[in-house]
């Protein structure tokens, strides 16, 4: 298990060259054995109404009833402080995904599971995060639901807005959703109910032993 701190990679942020990482008392081996499984980003992606939120939710009642560790960043708790200052233009969509790839990553560091359940619509995103860890720190579970699943179940009316024209940028209606070719996890939600689709995941990190430290 690698305990190597942060990747040193290129963002937009200018970081001044006085910032120096400071190394932790504690290692991130001694982390994971006191949690006794291996941290890694279960990076839930899917449209609007997929139930990404939902299904992560589930992956980490399932995770905490084993005595995981484990968060879970939700987009839409992240929006209400963190990237409270973001809009849903391609470029604020961006600066979400980085921002949230950083947190993510100190999780990882504090030797945590955890779930992200955003749209994160752009590969190059995606992929930006994923190049931010360390290898097999990062899950893509792609969360495929059609378009018009998503549309009928509509929890919040946002599909309705859009289609109304009070929403604009809306992922599916009038901004692009570039599906995963490659996830690790691909959960088909049409025919599953969520603990069918839960249990997928957590049968993923079972058969590649992320469930313990060794």
């Amino acid at each position: 298990m690698s305990d190597v701190p942060y990747r040193e990679v290129t963002t937009s942020c200018n970081k001044s060259s006085d910032v120096v990482w400071h190394q932790a008392s504690v290692s991130r081996i001694e982390r994971c054995k006191n949690n006794g499984h291996k941290p890694v980003v279960l990076w839930f992606t899917g449209l609007s109404g997929s139930g990404k939120s939902t299904i992560a939710n589930a992956v980490d009642k399932m995770l905490h009833d084993l005595n995981c560790h484990t968060y879970v960043l939700d987009g839409d708790n992240v929006r209400h402080g963190l990237n409270g200052d973001l809009n849903f233009t391609d470029t604020d969509r961006v600066e979400n995904i980085r921002r949230v790839g950083e947190v993510a990553k100190l999780f990882v560091d504090a030797g945590l599971i955890v779930s992200t359940a955003f749209i994160s619509p752009f590969i190059a995103d995606r992929e930006m995060v994923r190049g931010q860890l360390a290898e097999k720190e990062f899950i893509e579970v792609f969360i495929d639901t059609p378009l018009a699943i998503c549309e009928q179940r509509d929890p919040k009316g946002l599909y309705k807005k859009a289609r109304a024209g009070e929403i604009k940028h809306f992922t599916g209606i009038d901004s692009a959703y570039e599906a995963p070719t490659q996830a690790e996890i691909h959960v088909e939600t049409a025919e599953k109910c969520v603990e069918e689709c839960a249990l997928q995941v957590i049968s993923y990190l079972t058969q590649h032993s992320y469930l313990t430290s060794k």
